[in-house]
């Protein structure tokens, strides 16, 4: 079953050059390859986290390739290194369309960067495939959302701490950026909504890439000693974490004082910490490693064998992109072209198997279904699932916890096309 919100009425519709040079021999040589764009930070500080999907875009693809491709043509790799520089991400995805002449683009991790690109997508009118969890207030046309929306994650997790844990008191910290602010003012409306005052939320915001957590981390404990049960909400981003968690361990707090929930810290990001004083803190995904399903461990074998080490672990964004570029391959079929056009249309209604055992379908907004996951970080590094939907969750893109968001959807299919039409007022472009 697929949980619904108020947006059931969707629900009716389930510059270097990197390409791989081995074709299958079936796949006609004469045939023009089709070139796909590949944006992630492979330096700076989001590179802990976007070097890993640049890869397995890359071994997508050699797999694809290895079935004849898509519509008889090889598929070529284009990817670039906007170097965790959100400017130079519009730069790079504008040299991906209008010089590479990619058919679809798969990128981008924070939001920022993804707010960077939009308008030229949407200038330039092709795809973008994001893979990330987001904080929704967003439905383009021109993008294609396989990350979570924050009904997909936060809210879930939240739930989780508050049901399961008897959370009262919560300290939201976060990166400084629109991911993080945004969805910590839904939850916060989300919580008071739900009974907790407004002293029983702690909010903080740090740079990128920020080292120096002793004296935040401080804040927390002593927020944490009122004699009420807290908990941590994380949306910090990107290589901080690996301080952040680090000072937890220093100062002695434990999941069993003040559980930590993380949304953007994965099996990647523990492979550069020793997790061994972090077991019992918790992340929030829509898909783990340690899932035991047929699709799963043959995706992680073939992932070990491209990269060529057994170490390496998958994570969930990985996962979107392995979603979102079925998805593609399976629209670009049945459009009968790469071109973006038709793939957009042809993209919506199209369900293909996701890793945890379920289907993800492209909705009319854009965003995909999804299980939502809770596990718990064990000393090995990986999660163990302790909580999980019955079904999957449809994305949902305008939060029903903001005043302006609230009455507003997403529906890209004709004659409605539009990513924010206001339900009360029956018109296209939010309140007016």
């Amino acid at each position: 079953m697929t949980t619904l919100s108020r947006r059931s009425l969707l629900a009716g519709t389930a510059g270097a050059i990197a390409a791989t040079t081995l074709a299958a021999p079936y796949v006609r040589a004469q045939a023009a390859p089709i070139r796909i764009g590949v944006l992630h930070s492979l330096s700076g500080t989001m590179a802990i986290s976007e070097t890993t999907l640049r890869d397995v875009m890359l071994m997508l693809v050699e797999e694809q390739n290895k079935k004849g491709g898509v519509l008889g043509r090889r598929i070529e790799p284009v990817v670039v290194d906007p170097a965790s520089n959100w400017p130079l991400f519009a730069e790079r995805a504008r040299e991906l369309i209008s010089v590479h002449r990619v058919s679809a683009v798969f990128g981008c991790w924070t939001s920022v960067s993804r707010k960077s690109v939009l308008p030229v997508f949407e200038e330039l009118n092709n795809i973008l495939f994001y893979p990330v969890q987001y904080e929704g207030e967003e439905s383009s046309r021109n993008i294609f959302y396989t990350g979570a929306a924050p009904n997909q994650q936060a809210i879930p997790a939240v739930d989780y701490l508050m049901n399961e844990e008897k959370v009262q008191r919560w300290a939201l910290l976060g990166t400084d950026y629109v991911y993080p602010r945004t969805t910590n003012r839904i939850l916060d409306a989300y919580l008071k909504s739900k009974g907790v005052a407004a002293e029983d939320i702690f909010v903080n915001y740090t740079p990128f890439g920020h080292s120096d957590w002793q004296s935040i981390v401080a804040q927390v404990k002593r927020f944490g000693s009122a004699g009420k049960k807290t908990a941590v909400v994380s949306t910090i981003n990107g290589d901080a974490n690996v301080p952040f968690y680090k000072e937890l361990a220093n100062q002695g707090i434990k999941a069993t004082d003040i559980p930590v929930v993380a949304f953007s810290v994965g099996e990647e990001e523990l492979a550069g910490i020793d997790t061994g004083p972090l077991v019992g803190h918790l992340a929030a995904w829509n898909y783990f490693m340690s899932v035991d399903t047929p699709e799963n461990k043959a995706f992680i074998d073939t992932w070990h064998k491209f990269i060529r080490n057994p170490r390496r672990p998958t994570n969930d964004p990985m996962e979107a992109h392995y979603i979102g570029f079925n998805m593609w391959v399976q629209a670009v079929q049945k459009a009968g072209t790469p071109d973006p056009d038709p793939v957009i249309d042809a993209m919506i209604g199209v369900a293909v198997p996701n890793l945890t055992g379920s289907i993800a379908a492209m909705m009319p907004n854009h965003h995909i279904t999804k299980p939502v996951l809770i596990g718990e970080i064990q000393a090995d590094g990986q999660f163990n699932v302790v909580w999980q939907t019955k079904g999957t969750v449809v994305g949902d893109e305008w939060s029903d916890y903001l005043e302006g968001s609230k009455d507003l959807i997403a529906d890209w299919r004709p004659p409605m096309r539009c990513g924010n039409f206001n339900v009360r007022t029956g018109r296209c472009g939010g309140q007016s």
